[in-house]
């Protein structure tokens, strides 16, 4: 479990119990993207307030009450700001990177273009990337792309159908240029 605290001169708030999927929806991603963030009746602005965040064990309501929460999570648990806030801002950013590649592929697409031409394209583009992470967005690009039926995928037998998609695109073989029957991508209109 998360718990928080928001800080600006005289003013503090905190919240305790909360999921990360709660604590990255409420605080952390408007928090990094600069987003002024509401609790408690109050509106808390990046610029001028300090967030501070811990993960611990789940408070129960006896070890919240009468102003003992903070004390209690300071024992309990650990300091996790940086981290959270570095993990929403990779987020954001990695949402955007994606968004980037997505139309910088469907550019290059204008003509077929095999899974391994994308996988060069990132490499191209972030060369100080992991190998696993131009992988990663290569497969994330080219998956939302068929989904959202901009690109289309070919074989030597024509058309690939949208059942066949995943064990393709989930396959090492796939995104190296080793293959007898090559895989196509290509824009659609």
């Amino acid at each position: 479990m998360f718990h928080l605290e928001l800080r600006q001169f005289p003013h503090v708030a905190r919240a305790f119990n909360l999921t990360r999927a709660e604590l990255d929806a409420r605080f952390a991603r408007p928090w990094v993207s600069g987003s002024v963030v509401e609790h408690d009746d109050r509106r808390w602005a990046p610029e001028r307030a300090r967030l501070t965040v811990f993960e611990g064990p789940e408070l129960r309501a006896d070890e919240i009450g009468m102003g003992r929460g903070w004390a209690t999570v300071g024992k309990t648990g650990k300091e996790v700001t940086e981290t959270v806030l570095a993990e929403a801002q990779r987020g954001a950013e990695g949402r955007s990177t994606l968004e980037t590649f997505k139309g910088e592929l469907l550019v290059a697409a204008r003509t077929p273009i095999t899974c391994g031409e994308v996988v060069a394209l990132i490499a191209h583009e972030y060369p100080a990337w992991r190998a696993s992470e131009q992988l990663a967005l290569a497969e994330q690009a080219v998956w939302e792309l068929l989904h959202q039926g901009r690109l289309t995928l070919s074989g030597l037998d024509g058309l690939i159908e949208r059942e066949r998609w995943q064990p393709i695109l989930l396959s090492w073989a796939t995104w190296i240029e080793a293959g007898s029957d090559p895989l196509l991508l290509e824009r659609v209109g």
